[in-house]
């Protein structure tokens, strides 16, 4: 097991779960049970996450409200971890205090939760399982060049000709950037997408990149303990390919 980071970099980490909704005559969809699903899971996690925050979003018609979040239940007032569910979907949402092993047990809990509250489990039918983790590092884009960043510090090569720049008014520092990558995996069936974008963390100019394990469809296990396998093979992978982007300096870095 690799021993946690003392200056970790991590904005959040985010569990998601989708389940299948029904098809109306008009031929939108819906979940004919979330309105009884909401308390049912409240009161089966109410002493853990007590704190519920009902989002605007709660006032949308539940024919164009699948899959949106509309109610979070907290451990306390503005506190974390917390728990997000909408029309075929919930997520757990952490940051700073972030420990794989807590949330690892409470993606358990959720998933255990949903299965056993949902009115008619039968038709209860993941369809898509995502584990995401959003990092960052603080970088000065006016006077540092991405690409050499990337490129020396993260094991990540992006390269633009040099002779685009040649007799022309361009400046070579990119004014922005947003990179996305995905790659089939195996283990788990799905994919893993990398992303680094331009972005800030605390007001401060920063790299952040996104590591997400992405499965769907046929490759969604349908039950509890197939979601725990699957939970468990995504974040080996998504753990594998973290510490292999920051080998060297960051990591000595973020120790």
């Amino acid at each position: 097991m690799r021993k946690v980071l003392k200056n970790k970099p991590l904005i959040e980490a985010i569990f998601e779960l989708r389940w299948e909704l029904e098809d109306q005559n008009h031929g939108t969809k819906i979940d004919p049970h979330y309105r009884i699903l909401i308390g049912s899971i409240f009161d089966r996690l109410r002493n853990e996450y007590g704190f519920h925050e009902l989002l605007p979003t709660a006032n949308m018609p539940d024919e164009i409200s699948g899959y949106v979040v509309q109610h979070r239940f907290r451990v306390s007032a503005n506190g974390w971890p917390l728990i997000q569910i909408g029309p075929g979907i919930i997520t757990l949402n952490d940051t700073a205090n972030y420990i794989w092993e807590d949330f690892e047990k409470r993606i358990a809990k959720i998933v255990d939760t949903l299965f056993h509250a949902y009115p008619n489990p039968s038709n209860l039918k993941p369809n898509t399982l995502l584990l995401r983790y959003i990092d960052a590092v603080d970088f000065d884009y006016k006077n540092n060049h991405i690409f050499d960043f990337l490129r020396e510090k993260m094991n990540i090569n992006i390269n633009v000709s040099p002779k685009l720049f040649e007799d022309s008014k361009v400046e070579s520092l990119p004014l922005d950037f947003d990179i996305k990558l995905s790659f089939s995996s195996i283990t788990p069936k799905g994919a893993v997408q990398l992303r680094f974008a331009k972005g800030k963390r605390s007001g401060l100019e920063a790299l952040i990149w996104e590591t997400i394990i992405h499965s769907s469809g046929e490759s969604v296990p349908n039950s509890i303990e197939g979601i725990n396998t699957w939970v468990k093979e995504a974040h080996e992978l998504a753990d594998d390919w973290f510490f292999k982007i920051i080998d060297g300096e960051l990591l000595r870095r973020f120790e």
